[in-house]
């Protein structure tokens, strides 16, 4: 019956804990409708390490990634976009213990053609495409990947709720004052390009002293404090709405790069503080310390728009970007 099904998928977490959509032959099959791939073509592996060191990386096929993605409640023209995922082997789920979250930046024609939202509550849970897109991409891990088994493959202490359906942002092109982030990694504009990202996650600017609010806001001094107080792992990320965008080029930044080059620390930052000075042996003459090689959080910085224009709000967290990838070769 339906219901023995959703527990035996419970049972042996091949679910995220929520009820799936039943995979069955007949959907998954109209799921494949959405690629000209064959279903046994190899996607790519993944392990809970993405490095396969303490855990062997699993392979998956068009088809596997396929019978998630129906799991997820996905439409097969989100096939394409789940596939361009797959294919680079990166986690939603990693085992650390810090508890990290994947994101998912989406530029080109396909946001308007999948439905994603780039408005009102851009990246919460209010539109088909980014919540099942984000859930899927969870899914894919756990039974593609080995993934976000409790005490073995996931080890994070606090956890991190943002793993369900993890951060999708479709950029609003239109609305930004800046050219799309898939353009300033080298695409063409109104490509289809899917961008991954992992980290700590995004949060409220407002939940940051530096973002009180005053009769005049200097909206990039006040995102350069908050940079400042990010970490060296995964830089800072923000994520402007529109209106907060073009408050920042008003302020003479007309590129992303120059508002970057303003926000970069002017040293760089180590993790326990500087390197210590070189001790000579006794008798022997002092030698320079070796210089760290701990990268600034300069090559770190990614700044998105996406949202509406209904009030000035933005977030920021400590997200890094790893990679870009094609999503019509995957139609």
């Amino acid at each position: 019956t339906p219901e023995k099904l959703q527990k035996m998928f419970q049972d042996n977490r091949w679910t995220d804990f929520l009820p799936v959509v039943l995979p069955t032959e007949a959907l998954v099959n109209e799921m494949l409708k959405g690629t000209s791939h064959d279903p046994d073509e190899v996607v790519g592996k993944m392990s809970p390490t993405n490095t396969g060191t303490y855990f062997e990386f699993w392979t998956y096929t068009v088809k596997d990634v396929a019978i998630n993605a129906v799991m997820a409640g996905c439409k097969p023209e989100h096939l394409p976009l789940l596939l361009a995922v797959a294919s680079t082997g990166k986690e939603a789920i990693s085992v650390s213990d810090n508890s990290f979250v994947g994101g998912l930046v989406i530029n080109g024609n396909i946001r308007d053609e999948i439905g994603l939202n780039y408005d009102v509550g851009a990246v919460g849970p209010f539109a088909h495409a980014n919540t099942t897109i984000g859930r899927a991409w969870s899914l894919i891990s756990i039974n593609l990947g080995n993934c976000g088994k409790v005490g073995t493959t996931y080890m994070g202490v606090i956890g991190n709720p943002m793993n369900l359906i993890n951060i999708v942002i479709a950029e609003n092109e239109k609305e930004s004052p800046w050219e799309p982030f898939a353009v300033r990694k080298g695409y063409k504009k109104g490509e289809n390009i899917v961008s991954l990202f992992e980290g700590w996650g995004i949060l409220s600017a407002a939940n940051w002293k530096a973002a009180a609010w005053g009769k005049e806001m200097d909206y990039p001094k006040i995102i350069k404090d908050i940079f400042d107080q990010q970490g060296f792992l995964f830089g800072a990320c923000a994520v402007l709405s529109p209106p907060i965008a073009k408050f920042v080029k008003e302020a003479g930044f007309n590129t992303v790069e120059e508002f970057e080059k303003f926000l970069a620390p002017a040293t760089p930052q180590f993790p326990m503080g500087p390197p210590p000075d070189a001790k000579p042996e006794a008798g022997a003459q002092a030698k320079p310390a070796p210089k760290a090689k701990v990268p600034g959080m300069g090559s770190n910085f990614a700044i998105l728009v996406t949202g509406a224009t209904n009030n000035n709000y933005y977030s920021i967290g400590g997200m890094r970007y790893s990679q870009s990838v094609q999503i019509d070769k995957w139609r």
